[in-house]
């Protein structure tokens, strides 16, 4: 399988979201694609999916135009896990992974889409899950379900194009690895993998190969090592960063820099308390003694008042 991105732009409001961005990807590659906020990841992947069209420059599957798929080919071709998934029905984690083969069967499932949801829902941990609401699941319960239904869409495919923005959102530790992992291992099979992510250390430790944006422009493209340098880490990110390679996994390690703050320097009401200090002693020393006077001109009143 093979997937060409050619001088790929989009354009919105007058306003470039993406500008000429170009590269290709072959069966066994995991891509992550890393960069700021606003830096066009999301509006990239929507292009790579189909869902939008660009405004110039062409994406290509296996020599065609994914435009010049129909919906059902495309479905058999790639299958993609949006940033957000709201649910607003009480739909089953199952009949929500059933939805990735919605397509493949007229009036009910036969025998393979059995199979492929009760596997999918199984390497995603959820065959606890199955009968449960998706209203009654946590954030990341439910974005496990929703990257089974993806999974599912394609199971039984032999190459495919998977395309995951920002598939481990709300995970806990263990299914954010167990997610990329099983992402990685449908790559070795011959699928690619294209993904957002912004752990720049998952992306380094379970991708191929690494793109990183800004401004709606690929800025550099390779391994992880040749990636994420100190130099890229803060033209991209604005962040300081140290690098190395993990001598037992021969991964590379980035380790940001701790960031330091005075609120002082952004909260003037502590600069006022400590410029007002002595100021608010003095005032609680007067009110103590205000209140001890008010306390014996109240003694005196009542007094009077009962003596008449």
């Amino acid at each position: 399988m093979m997937l060409r991105i050619e001088s790929v732009s989009y354009q919105k409001n007058q306003r470039y979201l993406i500008k000429d961005v170009s590269f290709s990807a072959k069966s066994g590659e995991i891509i992550t694609i890393l960069g700021a906020n606003g830096a066009g990841k999301s509006t990239l992947m929507s292009m790579l999916s189909g869902e939008r069209k660009p405004s110039s420059g062409r994406v290509i599957i296996d020599g065609k135009e994914i435009s010049d798929y129909n919906r059902k080919e495309l479905a058999a071709k790639r299958a993609m896990l949006l940033q957000q998934n709201p649910i607003s029905i009480g739909f089953s984690a199952y009949e929500v992974t059933m939805m990735g083969r919605y397509g493949k069967y007229r009036n009910q499932p036969g025998l393979a889409d059995k199979i492929a949801v009760a596997e999918s829902m199984e390497i995603c941990g959820l065959n606890d899950f199955a009968e449960r609401s998706m209203l009654t699941l946590s954030g990341g319960e439910q974005q496990r379900v929703h990257l089974a239904r993806t999974l599912a869409q394609i199971w039984d495919s032999h190459q495919a194009l998977i395309i995951l923005d920002e598939p481990i959102n709300n995970m806990d530790m263990q299914y954010q690895h167990q997610s990329l992992a099983i992402a990685k291992a449908l790559a070795k099979k011959g699928f690619i993998v294209i993904m957002v992510l912004h752990d720049v250390n998952l992306a380094a430790q379970y991708s191929s190969r690494i793109i990183m944006m800004k401004d709606g422009r690929k800025w550099w493209d390779g391994s992880p090592a040749e990636v994420l340098t100190p130099q890229h880490m803060f033209t991209a990110f604005s962040v300081h960063a140290l690098t190395h390679t993990d001598l037992r996994s021969l991964k590379t390690i980035v380790v940001p820099k701790e960031i330091i703050l005075d609120a002082d320097t952004f909260n003037t009401n502590f600069t006022k308390t400590e410029e007002n200090g002595s100021d608010s002693e003095k005032l609680t020393e007067m009110s103590v003694r205000e209140s001890v006077l008010f306390n014996e001109q109240l003694k005196k009143l009542t007094y009077q008042v009962s003596n008449g």
